[in-house]
């Protein structure tokens, strides 16, 4: 019995210490995950839409493993500041970055000296499109893009219209437009969308470039939708398609890791993610706000953020912007 007891003993170390051997499968090391608190990075200003789903993402993803997943916000430079600080932390899952990859894919082809690019990180899982849109005051004489734009022709270098940054996608939205229909217009650069509101609220701005979930129960009106279609979100908003106006299109947003991070951890945080879009608390907040819920996984995630990234390139190209 004591030999038996002792064949057994070593059949259990060998196994440990090699998983195939005997055919016998070990638990991974990332089954616990996450074992210690996953600070989740969001790149933008808390109380905005991105800021709001985050949460309510990081909250399901907590109430799923029994872990805590923390927001920061680390908003500035349109982005950047998040983005960098996800790209520079080390790649064990305990820093995730979550919001629109729009700093990742726009930022290195804008920006002099950003120290990352596309490749920098891990695409984990898509979970909604940022739909920008043209917005003006509820108050405001414009009732349409028709009526905006002339307004821009009769008034070369008057009107002003308030973006998310300089060269964000808020920026090169409109400034294609603006190229495409050679108008003049002053763009004006906010620290992210929610600081737009007031100052065009109160007359100091024309319009402004917005987001179709963050303008949601804000005495504004849409003009139109970028895109190829019309948002889910907003019905009765044309796309800047369907008027015939330079598109460029919806911003992806979703969860990022550094460069690295490796796959047994990546591919339990999609199926957090996948698990937590599916959430009521999760479902609950997305149809306060409005905002479909558009969950990919990685490989899918992966594909749309790189051709995403190669279509700004051309973007930047023809708007002839060199990295400020």
């Amino acid at each position: 019995m004591r030999c038996i007891r002792r064949a057994a003993m070593a059949v259990a170390v060998v196994s440990a210490a090699w998983p195939g051997c005997l055919g016998m499968a070990v638990a991974q090391p990332t089954a616990s995950y996450p074992d210690r608190p996953v600070q989740v990075v969001v790149s933008w200003q808390a109380g905005g839409v991105v800021d709001t789903i985050g949460r309510a993402l990081a909250q399901a993803m907590s109430d799923l493993s029994e872990g805590r997943f923390v927001v920061v916000n680390r908003d500035g430079a349109s982005g950047i500041v998040g983005a960098q600080a996800v790209a520079s932390a080390k790649p064990d899952g305990l820093t995730i970055g979550f919001g629109p990859i729009t700093p990742i894919t726009t930022a290195a082809h804008t920006v002099h000296g950003v120290p990352f690019d596309v490749e920098s990180f891990e695409y984990v899982c898509r979970v909604f499109e940022n739909v920008l849109a043209v917005v003006v005051a509820e108050g405001s004489p414009f009732h349409s893009m028709a009526d905006l734009l002339a307004a821009i022709r009769a008034r070369p270098d008057t009107m002003t219209y308030g973006h998310f940054g300089t060269n964000s996608l808020g920026h090169l939205s409109f400034a294609n437009i603006v190229r495409g229909l050679s108008l003049r217009v002053t763009d004006v650069p906010f620290r992210g969308e929610t600081p737009i509101y007031p100052e065009m609220l109160s007359g100091r701005l024309d319009f402004g470039m917005g987001t179709v979930g963050g303008a949601r129960g804000k005495p504004v009106r849409l003009l139109a939708v970028f895109g190829d279609e019309r948002s889910v979100a907003a019905p009765g908003v044309p796309s800047t398609r369907e008027l015939g106006l330079p598109t460029l299109q919806p911003v992806l947003a979703g969860i990022t890791v550094p460069r690295g991070t490796p796959a047994a951890i990546t591919a339990r945080l999609d199926e957090l993610c996948r698990k937590g879009t599916e959430e009521a608390s999760f479902r609950a907040v997305m149809g306060r706000l409005g905002e479909p819920i558009l969950y990919s996984g990685r490989e899918a995630f992966t594909s749309q953020a790189r051709r995403d990234n190669a279509e700004k390139v051309e973007v930047v190209r023809s708007l002839g912007l060199a990295p400020q």
